[in-house]
């Protein structure tokens, strides 16, 4: 229901954002505004936002760590300041409690202790609506030379959460990156528990960007846009631990469900029991099986919170398809 609102509300945004200048693009069709189309390329960076990586810290979250994404557009300009984009992005966001908790146990010792990481490829299809502040000329060749805009839209997301196994895991020698859905790491799919999570979600682009004209065939573009989505599972912490975990699929199941017993940090390979004993000032070698113990430690996902999000940032170059021009006829 909470999904279904957040959708409603955007599209109910994008309308009122459109109809006041739906008269305004009929007064340009009387002065015979030539519709065109382009296509363009990007390159930027991914941000995400969930239980890794909190809402609350925004900075924090933005620039902690930092992954890429590369897409495609096209877009059709209907009159000078409205436009559509049909766009996909592929795009990798990342987080790890061990990374983002280290220097400030203080305000993040239950999810240093949690020990969860993950990362993500997102395969996104989006299609959103623009409007520009400074509308363009008669023509494609009479671009503004710099444009503002904002965009909103709606998108199909195709994700899969991936993690390390933990060092030494059933002897191995490597660690290695495994899909964590199909293992439903807090029980998902067994008896009592949920279904497991869709591995396809929605998600609202929201943003504003500006655009340079280099010259008559290309754009330049820089943007940066966040997407709500109806997932608490991009990085595949959303509910508690399993209530008994000899309920999960296998012992690497296991494994990747509850990691907080583990002495090192398992994707950077740093040392947990050592900044935790100073934390507690303690000389316990047994601190993580101490404070696992204690109840105060045992979330895993925040059931209830905001679905996670990604933030992207895209600079882009766009180049300017050649509008068919019917020629008036001779009298």
């Amino acid at each position: 229901m909470k999904n279904n609102l957040l959708i409603a509300g955007a599209l109910l945004a994008a309308f009122s954002v459109l109809k006041p200048a739906e008269s305004q693009a009929q007064g340009w069709k009387k002065s015979n505004f030539i519709p065109y189309s382009e296509v363009g390329i990007g390159l930027g960076t991914s941000s995400y936002y969930g239980e890794l990586s909190g809402y609350r810290k925004p900075l924090r979250s933005t620039f902690q760590m930092l992954r890429w994404n590369a897409g495609g557009m096209y877009t059709r300009h209907f009159t000078p300041r409205l436009a559509a984009r049909a766009s996909f992005t592929w795009a990798r966001i990342a987080g790890d409690d061990y990374t983002y908790n280290r220097k400030d146990l203080q305000s993040g010792v239950v999810q240093y202790v949690r020990n969860l990481h993950f990362r993500n490829d997102l395969k996104e299809f989006a299609v959103t609506g623009m409007y520009k502040f400074i509308g363009d000329g008669r023509n494609p060749n009479m671009r503004a030379k710099v444009s503002p805009y904002v965009f909103l839209g709606l998108a199909l997301v195709a994700h899969s959460p991936e993690a390390k196994t933990p060092v030494g895991f059933e002897g191995d020698e490597k660690q290695r990156w495994v899909k964590l859905q199909p293992l439903g790491t807090e029980g998902q799919g067994q008896p009592g528990y949920a279904k497991p999570y869709s591995l396809v979600t929605l998600a609202i682009p929201v943003g504003l960007g500006v655009r340079y004209k280099l010259n008559e065939r290309f754009d330049l573009a820089a943007e940066v846009g966040f997407r709500f989505t109806t997932s608490d599972y991009l990085d595949d912490a959303g509910g508690p631990y399993p209530t008994d975990p000899s309920v999960l699929k296998s012992d690497l199941a296991r494994a990747m469900s509850d990691r907080r017993l583990e002495p090192n940090a398992a994707r950077k390979g740093g040392d947990r029991v050592t900044p935790l004993q100073q934390y507690l000032n303690t000389s316990d070698p047994s601190v993580l099986t101490t404070v696992v113990n204690d109840p105060n430690y045992g979330s895993r996902g925040a059931k209830g919170a905001l679905n996670d999000g990604y933030l992207l940032t895209s600079f882009q170059v766009h180049y300017v398809l050649n509008p068919k021009i019917k020629c008036p006829p001779i009298r």
